[in-house]
């Protein structure tokens, strides 16, 4: 598949991106395990979108944006707004993601501190699983056009179904791989730190940890199934679809914790996330028939995230009787000499 990449951007990318990680772990060793404030998350959000923004006005500047040459500067115009809607669609399918890990906190009592830890490995996984997805999509695209059709199809299917499910529970105690990890470990009723093993009366047991981790991982796998086809609808470009898929995840973190309190303020925002996606899908579906600028889908996407943030402020939530987790009160270590 065509890129207009080069190997120094390549590099360049791939440098930041080890430098980002790097700086990321250092940071969360020597913090040790500790509850986010709402400052310290604000404060980061801003530096990843601030960054974000600074990448893209150097893609728009190396690609020729000012230059005289008016196809250069054409193409750079083009790719930085590839670029900015791709990074705008994965922040906001991020935001579901994000209330899903709120829910998985909640249900097994996953103490504040330690939730910065779950993350980081969630986001590992989630960089991996993204790069792997992203090349074999591009191949897929480029080898066989028709799958466009399959991802903007799968996209309309998903959105409606989003649709339906938007302000339902899910049922956690019935969930297909909560049942499997509790067929093959003994898992402990109790945290030990942040320890995926402990020893309870002489047995080895996993910990609530291990299972918030492999649960974290599998819903990096369904909403990866949903984002790699909606950033192919906006471009094929395998250097934009992978750069904002990247930056849309390093930030996810921090903005994990920015709106873990928000989730039922914008209780409307799911639906606007089902709205988004089958645009998208629509887009990818006329793709031989009627090519949606760029331009339009960011505006639309905009529009109709805004106002389903707006409604959801203007219209408050349906009440509905507080859910029983089985893990919440269960958050203090009780057993001391496990080993990891």
């Amino acid at each position: 598949m065509m890129t207009t990449a080069t190997p120094t951007m390549w590099g360049l990318f791939a440098a930041f991106v080890v430098v980002a990680l790097i700086v990321d772990f250092v940071s969360l060793r020597r913090q040790g395990a500790h509850v986010v404030s709402i400052r310290e998350a604000a404060v980061w959000s801003l530096v990843w979108v601030a960054v974000s923004f600074v990448f893209v006005g150097w893609l728009w500047w190396y690609l020729g944006g000012t230059s005289g040459d008016a196809l250069r500067a054409g193409l750079a115009h083009d790719k930085a707004l590839e670029f900015v809607t791709g990074y705008l669609v994965e922040k906001a399918l991020a935001v579901d993601n994000i209330f899903v890990f709120l829910m998985l906190f909640t249900y097994f009592g996953v103490p504040a501190e330690f939730q910065k830890r779950v993350l980081m490995i969630g986001i590992l996984g989630a960089l991996v699983l993204r790069a792997v997805m992203i090349v074999v999509g591009a191949w897929l695209i480029s080898t066989f056009h028709w799958v466009l059709y399959v991802f903007g199809a799968f996209l309309v299917f998903t959105g409606v179904k989003m649709w339906w499910a938007a302000g339902q529970e899910p049922d956690m105690a019935n969930n297909p791989v909560l049942r499997w990890i509790n067929r093959r470990f003994k898992v402990s009723s109790d945290y030990d730190g942040e320890r995926f093993f402990t020893q309870v009366d002489g047995v080895r047991m996993a910990t609530p940890m291990l299972v918030v981790i492999i649960l974290i991982g599998v819903v990096d796998v369904i909403f990866a199934v949903d984002s790699i086809p909606a950033i192919f609808a906006i471009t094929t470009d395998p250097f934009i679809v992978l750069t904002s898929n990247v930056f849309a995840i390093l930030g996810l973190r921090a903005m994990y914790f920015l709106l873990a309190g928000a989730h039922e303020r914008f209780h409307l925002l799911s639906y606007g996330l089902a709205i988004v996606l089958v645009l998208i899908g629509t887009k990818m579906l006329l793709i031989d028939i009627y090519k949606i600028p760029v331009a339009w889908s960011l505006g639309m996407t905009v529009a109709v995230l805004a106002a389903s943030m707006l409604l959801s402020l203007k219209l408050p939530p349906r009440g509905h009787a507080g859910t029983a987790y089985p893990f919440q009160a269960k958050k203090k270590p009780a057993a001391r000499d496990a080993a990891r």
